[in-house]
């Protein structure tokens, strides 16, 4: 996963989309093999974790293209994959302070990112991207909640993660930012991807 992931950086840096589509493919569908490695069928949380994965590689599918049909499909499939680690996080077990703790700064940051986004998306995404930060955001407040349960780093780490590499693909993708921002965001996504394809492992008996 590491090897396709910098080749897909370094290739759409190139300009190279095909092989770049090919790396991407590749990368996505080497956390979705991490999962089931670490046991992902043998609990609940796992299988919910698993189809988070799965509904993100579609994403990443999706995402492949730039056609605004395109985006708005990779936005669905994201925006259940984080409905699917939501419920992953509720099946595990999670405390109710930490929960309550985490939500006020992370709704403070889903508010800020949304007025930085606001001038930049099209009259047909609105919702879409509203949807989609408020259940990436609850993603996350669920992450501490389990965090606070004895969950593991990982499952944290991921989440955070990944919250983070969604900022970059919107800095892309709507923003459109001169730098390209997918040098960082990249990473980012399939590291946090990694924790959570990983963080099964850690909680079979969920």
């Amino acid at each position: 996963m590491a090897i396709a992931c910098l080749a897909l950086v370094v290739l759409l840096y190139l300009d190279l989309w095909v092989p770049a589509a090919a790396a991407k493919l590749i990368a996505s569908s080497a956390f979705i093999a991490v999962a089931i490695m670490s046991g992902a069928w043998q609990s609940t949380f796992g299988k919910f974790l698993l189809a988070g994965l799965a509904l993100s590689w579609c994403g990443d599918m999706f995402l492949i293209g730039d056609s605004r049909n395109a985006s708005l499909a990779g936005l669905v499939a994201f925006l259940l994959a984080h409905v699917a680690y939501v419920a992953a996080f509720i099946r595990h077990g999670y405390s109710r302070t930490w929960t309550l703790l985490s939500a006020v700064p992370v709704a403070i940051i889903a508010v800020v990112t949304y007025n930085w986004l606001q001038p930049h998306i099209p009259a047909e995404l609105d919702t879409p991207v509203r949807s989609y930060i408020a259940v990436i955001s609850l993603m996350v407040v669920y992450a501490f909640g389990t965090r606070g349960a004895g969950g593991t780093k990982l499952i944290l780490a991921g989440a955070l993660l990944f919250y983070l590499s969604d900022l970059s693909v919107a800095a892309l993708r709507l923003v459109q930012t001169d730098w390209p921002t997918y040098i960082l965001g990249l990473p980012l996504y399939y590291g946090g991807q990694l924790c959570l394809a990983l963080s099964v492992s850690h909680s079979r008996s969920h």
